[in-house]
């Protein structure tokens, strides 16, 4: 249960979210596996073994899972094919193959093969925060979270979810932070943080199980170069890497949060109730925390007002506080 990458949206009008309608929505489009020529399929299934509808809820927290199962066809294979199929007509017809013929064959046999093909399944879960106004994704990858986003939409149009735009940027606050040599609020530096200079084919500095505080580390950042990377550590509970997109990967609950949803339950199902209420509510409150730390939400209909950041050592112009849209990719 426990998340591993997360990316989140902001709902702006969380009250348009109705579990019951949602749930009617998902159950028409259930997962079915791939037939005949498909090469995937997607589709909402259970998000735990033991439940059998589509939406998970739990004090207004509605969890959803879904699953993809994509053909697996090496494209050596379809060579191996194709080649024996060639050595064939050369022998017995004595001629070239051409390339359009060529193209047609390799579709051909294409074809052939893809009923026949093993798969490959995943999930991606999420889970509406409505109390909150956040729809949180157990992914790092941008292209899953927005493929889950958009099935979502597809399901429940218009779904109200949009990208959070902050006062500050995250390279600007962890530039900042790292500047400074700790962080603010409830968050503490971890060992681990990447720096990159903004410059075209600039330089690329990663660190790993070192002293954030360093003064070596403040030299990088005085030549210029700005922080994309930064381990963290939330109120002792939560471990996790911060990304220049608003990303948060590498989720860590640590040994305190496993042993209090331990303690909830001595079956599946007990266990994973008291699993997603601690853990939804821990990142809830990080998300929180993390998004006022960051300035708080603006209003993508109007400009942000300016936000006072703390100084950088020699920190760049680009590196200024303003509102900015904060990319996926």
């Amino acid at each position: 249960m426990w998340f591993r990458q997360l990316s989140f949206y902001h709902l702006p009008a969380p009250e348009q979210i109705v579990a019951s309608k949602l749930a009617d929505a998902l159950t028409v489009r259930q997962f079915q596996r791939c037939s005949g020529l498909d090469w995937f399929s997607e589709g909402w299934g259970a998000p735990a073994p033991h439940l059998d509808e589509p939406l998970y809820v739990q004090r207004e927290r509605l969890l959803l899972s879904l699953r993809r199962e994509d053909k697996v066809l090496p494209a050596g294979v379809i060579r191996d094919f194709l080649d024996a199929k060639l050595r064939e007509i050369e022998q017995q017809e004595l001629r070239k193959v051409g390339r359009k013929e060529k193209l047609a064959m390799k579709e051909q046999i294409t074809d052939d093969l893809l009923p026949r093909a093993f798969t490959r399944t995943s999930r991606t879960a999420a889970y509406f925060d409505l109390a909150r106004g956040w729809l949180v994704v157990d992914s790092g990858s941008a292209s899953k979270a927005e493929a889950l986003l958009s099935n979502l939409r597809e399901a429940m149009p218009p779904l109200p979810a949009t990208l959070p735009r902050t006062a500050l940027s995250p390279h600007t606050l962890m530039t900042d932070w790292l500047a400074a040599g700790e962080a603010s609020g409830d968050f503490v530096l971890d060992s681990d943080c990447e720096l990159k200079d903004s410059s075209e084919n600039g330089a690329v500095v990663r660190c790993t199980r070192m002293d954030l505080t360093a003064d070596e580390i403040r030299q990088h950042i005085a030549t210029g170069k700005q922080v994309t990377r930064l381990g963290l550590i939330w109120r002792e509970r939560i471990r996790f890497t911060l990304t220049d997109t608003l990303q948060l990967k590498k989720l860590q609950f640590l040994d305190v949060l496993q042993e209090e949803a331990s303690q909830a339950g001595d079956d599946a199902a007990s266990l994973f109730e008291a699993t997603f209420l601690l853990m939804s509510e821990e990142l809830g409150e990080l998300i929180d925390d993390l998004v006022q730390a960051l300035g708080g939400l603006q209003d993508a209909a109007s400009p942000a007002s300016p936000v006072a950041a703390p100084a950088t050592a020699a920190a760049p112009a680009a590196a200024a506080p303003g509102a900015v849209d904060v990319p996926w990719d």
